[in-house]
């Protein structure tokens, strides 16, 4: 499979919104101890709900390491698709391909450099040379051509895409230190235009309080569809995040897309603050250049960090009375699709959730 010199936008292939058909899913197993509680025990199961519930909609691909690839066979239904894989964690949207599409069925990937959110001034973890050859080894397995953007870091869960030409962020993120340092704003706006094939960059303020990612836009805001935004919301001002929301709400309805529409915004409230308890914060290994797992730190948790699937929404739910109200509003914005409420309490202690753990290959006329 070929690297190309070009560009996406040069090439006619854009990224299409995740609420567009999908010819499959990826996820990979997590294990590591550092991370994950109890060397990942209590998450695989939760993992393995997820991407269970995803095969009965859209063909699954887990990627595996050696080491656990019979463990996660043991877990998984047959219809998931099992690939080992050398990786460091498994946060696939971050580290995956960031599959494009053009209108006579082709399909490439985009391979971000990756650099596990920050490098060595505050990445999360080090080594992550395995992770950064993710991508490629999935374009791989697909058959198809791809781009890297060689000294320009991204994440793909700090963009979300209409797939008409607009491209969301947030500056917390995508202006941090540890990413693109080198570059401005502005030329930060020109290279994602380029690889994604989009016009606007809506550049939200902040991301969702305490996220561990510099505040990534998938735990934050999505697009339903064209022109409709969901938005994590809460109403108690004394919460750190009401600050946060309310600054991204005023941005959003303020703003237009690239098509020129309005955007319509609707409120996506967050649960109640979730902590770490003491047994789980035990149960992660303390490593050197690993960020810990404290007693009583705030989780980044939020409804909006769900996926998109064919026919489908993978819902993180937290029992809470949030819960039903999440359910009910994505339901009525997503009125053919089934809600799929998944106990994510595992994935979040990890630093994310069901957007982060799953990445799409959007379907084209060939795939």
């Amino acid at each position: 499979m070929k690297r190309l010199e070009s560009t996406p936008k040069k090439d006619g292939y854009r990224m299409p919104g995740e609420f567009e058909r999908h010819a499959g899913c990826y996820m990979i197993w997590p294990e590591r101890p550092d991370n994950w509680r109890l060397g990942g025990k209590p998450a695989q199961r939760v993992f393995a709900q997820v991407a269970n519930t995803i095969a009965k909609y859209e063909p699954m691909t887990m990627i595996v390491s050696k080491a656990q690839y019979e463990n996660a066979k043991h877990w998984l239904n047959d219809e998931v698709r099992v690939v080992e894989m050398t990786n460091d964690d498994s946060w696939v949207r971050d580290c995956g391909a960031t599959f494009v599409i053009d209108d006579k069925g082709g399909v490439r990937g985009v391979d971000w450099e990756f650099n596990a959110w920050g490098g060595l001034v505050d990445g999360l973890y080090f080594p992550w040379d395995s992770d950064d050859k993710i991508a490629s080894k999935m374009c791989e397995i697909e058959r198809v051509d791809s781009y890297r953007t060689k000294g320009f870091v991204l994440e793909g869960g700090s963009i979300h895409v209409d797939g008409e030409g607009t491209v969301m962020v947030t500056e917390e993120c995508l202006l941090s230190e540890g990413r693109n340092p080198h570059m401005t704003k502005e030329e930060i706006g020109e290279k994602l235009c380029e690889y994604l094939n989009c016009e606007k960059v809506l550049w939200i303020p902040r991301g969702i309080y305490n996220d561990e990612t510099n505040a990534h836009v998938d735990n934050m805001a999505n697009f339903v569809r064209p022109g409709v935004v969901v938005l994590a919301w809460t109403d108690d001002q004394n919460d750190p995040q009401y600050e946060r929301s309310l600054e991204a709400y005023n941005y959003l309805i303020n703003e237009t897309d690239a098509k020129g529409r309005k955007l319509e915004v609707h409120k996506l409230y967050t649960p109640k603050p979730i902590l770490i308890t003491k047994e789980e914060s035990e149960g992660v290994d303390a490593v050197d250049g690993t960020l810990p797992r404290q007693e009583g730190d705030r989780l980044a948790a939020s409804y909006a960090n769900y996926y998109t699937g064919n026919g489908f929404i993978a819902l993180p739910v937290f029992n809470d009375p949030n819960d039903q109200l999440a359910i009910d509003l994505l339901q009525k914005l997503y009125p053919d699709r089934k809600i799929e409420p998944i106990y994510a309490r595992e994935i979040l202690l990890g630093g994310g959730n069901i957007h982060c753990i799953t990445q799409q290959l959007p379907k084209s006329g060939n795939n």
